[in-house]
C-alpha cells in the first residue's frame, strides 16, 4: 500500500482540563472512506478538525503524507456554512483562496455547480436556499477546489430524506472519483453505505477501528455493542 495521506501518532487534544481527544493513531489512504460513529461528546467532530488542521495536537503529532505534495483538503460542517453572496460567487471566492488562477475560476464553479444541479440558482443569494441545497452548495465548493481528502460532520443531519439521499449520491460519486472520505454520522445506515471501514469513538479514545462488514458482523466489546443495539444513548 502507498503511503498514508494523513498520519496521527498518539495524538490528543486538550481543551483546558478536558481531554477531547485522547492519544489517536490512524492512518488514511488515497480511496478510503471511513465513517466515525459514537455518541454525541466522543470525539468525532474534534477528530475531524484535527485531520483538518483546524486544531492543534496538545501532544503526538499529524503528519501529512511525505512522498509528495502535500494532501488539498476539504470540510463540510454539520450546519453549511455560506457567505453572504451569490451561490456563484460562494464558489468563486473558494477558488480565490486555494489559488486558483483567474482564467481558469468561472469554468471551474460552474462546473461544479452542475454537477451538484445548481446551475439554474447561480445568481441567487447562496442564504435564500434551502437547507439541501446550501449542503448541496457546500459539496460544489469542496469538490471545486479538488481535494484529496474529504471531511464531512453529519452531512445530512439536518436535511429531510429526499434531501439526504441527494446529498449521499453526491458524497458517493465524489468519493468514486478516489476522493478520500471521511464521514461522521449518527446514521448507522448511512455508515454502511459510504463507508468501508469505521472507527468507534468513546470518551475520545478510539476503540475500534474496523471494515465496515466486520463492525456490524461481528462481536464488539462493550460499550460499542450496546452503542449498536441502541442501549447507549447517541447524547
Amino acid at each position: 500500500m502507498s503511503a498514508p495521506l494523513l498520519t496521527l501518532q498518539c495524538a490528543s487534544v486538550r481543551f483546558g482540563a478536558v481531554d477531547a481527544l485522547r492519544e489517536v493513531s490512524l492512518n488514511l489512504h488515497r480511496g478510503e472512506r471511513l465513517a466515525l460513529v459514537g455518541a454525541n461528546g466522543s470525539g468525532k467532530t474534534t477528530l475531524l478538525r484535527l485531520l483538518h488542521g483546524l486544531l492543534p495536537c496538545s501532544s503526538g503529532s499529524r503528519v501529512l503524507r511525505a512522498d509528495g505534495p502535500a494532501p488539498m483538503v476539504a470540510m463540510l460542517f454539520q450546519r453549511p456554512f455560506v457567505l453572504s453572496l451569490s451561490v456563484r460567487q460562494n464558489l468563486l471566492v473558494a477558488l480565490w483562496l486555494r489559488g486558483v488562477p483567474r482564467t481558469d475560476r468561472v469554468a471551474r464553479a460552474a462546473g461544479a455547480l452542475r454537477r451538484v444541479g445548481l446551475e439554474g440558482l447561480a445568481g441567487r443569494p447562496a442564504r435564500d436556499l434551502s437547507g439541501g441545497q446550501q449542503q448541496r452548495l457546500a459539496l460544489a465548493r469542496a469538490w471545486a477546489v479538488r481535494p484529496d481528502l474529504l471531511l464531512l460532520d453529519e452531512p445530512t443531519a439536518s436535511l429531510d430524506p429526499s434531501a439526504k439521499r441527494e446529498v449521499e449520491s453526491l458524497i458517493e460519486s465524489i468519493a468514486d472519483e478516489g476522493v478520500t472520505l471521511v464521514v461522521s454520522t449518527h446514521n448507522l445506515g448511512q455508515a454502511k453505505r459510504l463507508a468501508r471501514r469505521v472507527v468507534y469513538l468513546e470518551a475520545g479514545r478510539l476503540l475500534i477501528d474496523l471494515p465496515v462488514a466486520e463492525f456490524f458482523d461481528r462481536d464488539l466489546p462493550q460499550p460499542a455493542a450496546q452503542f449498536l443495539k441502541g442501549e447507549l444513548p447517541w447524547t
